[in-house]
């Protein structure tokens, strides 16, 4: 199982990665076995020296109770404290960010990759699909002409 947040990578540069642990009820780790999850639009935030991640859903399991659960609420990251100083010193240093990347299972662990990400200009957004539609053009031009 492994829920990723595209949109990460493409509105990004993702120069380092770290693998989270997740503090999460027993609900949500079946929703999230299940793949009922998203990534989209949502953050890494550090307050006072812990890590939340904001804004990603998880929603609701089938088989448990609905009352009181919030899809859409902030879950405590698990890091390292050495881990977290060293990442809150490159965030005041440098105009960087924390993003979800993917969401997938270690065993009986769910993990949250995190990673810390540059936001691109929209100049630069622009040159990887023109590359990429190039890409795709000469693939559909040579596809039986070369063995």
């Amino acid at each position: 199982m492994k829920i990723v947040n595209h949109k990460a990578t493409f509105d990004y540069d993702i120069l380092d990665r770290f693998e989270a642990g997740i503090h999460l009820v027993g609900s949500e780790v079946k929703s999230l076995r299940n793949g009922n999850a998203k990534l989209d639009g949502s953050y890494v935030k550090v307050i006072g020296g812990e890590l939340f991640l904001v804004g990603a859903q998880i929603f609701p399991y089938m088989f448990a109770r609905p009352e009181g659960y919030d899809p859409a609420r902030t879950r405590k990251l698990l890091l390292h404290k050495k881990e977290i100083i060293s990442l809150k010193g490159k965030l005041d240093s440098a105009n960087l960010t924390l993003v979800p990347l993917f969401w997938y299972t270690k065993g009986s662990l769910v993990k949250l990759e995190v990673g810390l990400a540059r936001g691109k200009k929209q100049y630069e957004k622009r040159e990887v699909k023109k590359r990429e539609d190039m890409k795709r053009e000469l693939e559909t031009e040579f596809r039986g002409k070369i063995r």
